[in-house]
């Protein structure tokens, strides 16, 4: 009896201690999918804020108020940045935040929460584009076959076929849809200028630069809405206030150490299979929340960017960028 009772003890040791390791082993993978659920749900608080924020004083207030929760982190950081790499950090900080989120911004308030989701995706495939042109990457004819479909997806979405038809979109959609595209440019471009500096410095000391470039270089334009409308203020009401620090701690902060600690674990090549989820997530809600529709033109050119984006990164582990701040 005793010698049953043992084996039975020792079984049940044995499922915990498997059930334990498959705990563990799952941590990683729900960082990340927690991570890219919070950066979907942002193309629904960042639509909300821009309803009460001027979109260059909502992009100060976002970068400035995310300095200070991460002053405290930065303190643990023990390496100094080289006066040499100034320039460079510079010009990534207005590339990746400045650039980015005022083309973002501006973008959002004309387009629709679905179209701007679907054509961040574009993002994996201007980065493989950009490191054949400019860092002379390798690229296989599944990586082109993949720009090429993409590309055809993005034609679809911006609305492009309508155009041709004689069916106009409206201006102010169709110039939305062009400013997240500079927006995603713009992240490419400042992502291949710091290739080599992330290999000097952690995400969290560029985060932290690029962020201070962001506030600096959003502070007059902030100034100026308000010069321009001293009582912008007085609309925000507490919805405002929330998408505000669901923008600032939720994307910027939470999110970001969420996917770091994510990667770290799984690697670049598990961790990208999960960015499927925002677009999935904001259109989702976009419909609930915001009663957007899909046109059939949209969820072909949707396909045809998601699959464009897994053919053209195809092999492809070097385009990791941190995403702390690109939306």
């Amino acid at each position: 009896m005793t010698t049953k009772v043992l084996q039975i003890v020792q079984a049940q040791l044995i499922h915990l201690g498997i059930a334990k390791s498959i705990l563990i082993k799952s941590w990683p993978y729900l960082a990340i999918i927690v991570a890219h659920v919070i950066w979907g749900a942002n193309f629904i608080a960042a639509k909300f804020a821009l309803q009460e924020f001027p979109p260059m004083s909502l992009a100060f207030l976002r970068f400035f108020l995310a300095l200070i929760l991460l002053s405290p982190f930065l303190l643990t950081e023990k390496r100094k940045i080289n006066k040499v790499d100034l320039p460079v950090l510079i010009g990534i900080g207005l590339l990746m935040v400045t650039l980015n989120i005022g083309f973002f911004y501006e973008g959002l308030q004309r387009t629709s929460v679905t179209t701007a989701s679907i054509l961040t995706l574009i993002i994996p495939i201007l980065s493989v584009l950009g490191g054949w042109w400019f860092l002379k990457e390798k690229v296989y004819v599944v990586n082109l076959a993949g720009i090429i479909l993409g590309f055809i997806g993005t034609v679809l979405i911006v609305g492009l076929p309508f155009i041709i038809l004689g069916i106009q979109p409206t201006s102010q959609s169709l110039l939305g849809n062009i400013l997240i595209i500079l927006a995603s440019i713009s992240w490419v471009a400042g992502a291949i200028l710091s290739k080599g500096i992330l290999q000097k410095y952690s995400t969290l000391t560029l985060t932290a630069v690029i962020f201070t470039v962001g506030a600096v270089t959003f502070f007059i334009p902030a100034v100026n809405e308000y010069l321009q409308n001293p009582a912008w203020y007085q609309q925000i009401t507490v919805l405002g206030i929330l998408s505000l620090s669901f923008i600032t701690i939720g994307s910027s902060i939470c999110a970001y150490f969420l996917f770091e600690w994510g990667l770290s674990k799984l690697g670049v090549i598990k961790a990208d299979l999960f960015q499927y989820i925002e677009p999935v997530i904001a259109t989702s809600l976009a419909m609930l929340i915001l009663n957007e529709q899909l046109r059939f033109s949209f969820i072909i050119g949707a396909v045809m960017i998601a699959l464009g984006v897994y053919w053209a990164t195809l092999g492809k582990d070097q385009h990791r960028h941190h995403k702390a701040h690109r939306h």
